[in-house]
Parts: C-alpha cells; sequence; structure tokens
C-alpha cells in the first residue's frame, strides 16, 4: 500500500504543479478582459487579437487546470445523495466513475482530438479573421494535454478509493480540501 500511495502522491505532484503555474493565466486573463472592457467602452476601440486572447486564455485555464481541479475535487456537482452516503459507499461511487466513466471519457476525447490537433499542427494554422492571432494550433493542442492530465488525477483518485474499497485508509499527502 505505501508503494501505491507514493505512486498517488506522485501523481498528485504533477497537477499540483501544472495548476500551479496554470494559476498565473487567471491573473493574465483578467488583465486582459480589463483592457480590453476599457479599450471598448471608454476609447470605443476593439481589437480582433485581443478577443481571441481572452478565448485562448480561458480554453488554456480550463482545460490545462481542469486535472489540478480534480485534485482538490472542486469540481462543480449536485451531490444531494453522495454527502449522506457513508465513506465505502462515496468510495464505490468514485471508483466506479473513474472506471466507468473518467477514463473512457479522456480516452475518447484524446483519441478523437488527436487527428483534429495534428491537422491543425500540419497547416499551423492561425486565426482565419485579419488582425486575429496567428497560433491557434497551440490551444487546439491543450485539449488532448487537457483531459491527459484529468485522466492522470483520475488514476490517483481510483487508487484512493480502492484502497478505502480494501479497507485501507489511504494518507493524501496533498492538502485537498482547502490548502490549494
Amino acid at each position: 500500500m505505501e508503494t501505491l500511495e507514493k505512486l498517488c502522491n506522485r501523481l498528485d505532484a504533477v497537477n499540483r504543479t501544472i495548476g500551479r503555474g496554470i494559476s498565473y493565466v487567471a491573473l493574465l486573463m483578467v488583465v486582459v478582459v480589463t483592457v480590453d472592457v476599457i479599450m471598448r467602452y471608454v476609447f470605443k476601440k476593439t481589437f480582433v487579437f485581443v478577443q481571441e486572447l481572452e478565448w485562448h486564455l480561458f480554453g488554456l485555464l480550463f482545460l490545462v487546470g481542469a486535472g489540478y481541479t480534480l485534485l482538490y475535487d472542486a469540481h462543480v456537482r449536485v451531490d444531494v445523495f453522495y454527502q449522506r452516503l457513508s465513506p465505502k459507499a462515496q468510495a464505490w461511487i468514485n471508483f466506479l466513475g473513474c472506471v466507468l466513466f473518467l477514463f473512457p471519457g479522456c480516452y475518447l476525447i484524446i483519441a478523437t482530438s488527436w487527428n483534429f490537433v495534428a491537422a491543425s499542427w500540419a497547416v499551423q494554422e492561425g486565426s482565419p479573421d485579419p488582425g486575429g492571432l496567428p497560433a491557434r494550433y497551440v490551444i487546439k493542442a491543450m485539449i488532448p494535454l487537457g483531459f491527459a492530465l484529468i485522466a492522470i488525477q483520475g488514476i490517483p483518485m481510483a487508487l484512493r478509493n480502492l484502497m478505502v474499497l480494501m479497507g485501507k485508509s489511504p494518507v493524501r499527502d496533498n492538502t485537498a480540501k482547502g490548502g490549494h
């Protein structure tokens, strides 16, 4: 069990490190949106590249930050019944959710987006709009990367819940539930 816990902690560290780094994208996004709003409403000017940059940053933040969000169990969900269940029942739901939905879902998105991303890279796709950003292929590459990071975080999630089901109480290395 100690070996599994070490593996889980190392996989957690991947998304913890990436998540802390990607958090600066949120700050950058706030600055870009603020400048865009000021330019639009004060100076009556707008630029295509700024609007595209907003959605590129938004996509980057949410795609690459999703694994970090899963690490801290911070995804939005309606858990009217889940919260009332025993820890073992919650572990069953989490484990089966990973095996039946999370891993297959991540695989499907990675597999189906691969050709989409490769085609974009092959032509060095840019914005079709005059004045738009030149490297649209970079943001498209974040699709499989983001879902790979979610799948990577699903491994310790599934393993820790499996340990609970086996009667072993895993000790988490991260400071989940509040210590981001």
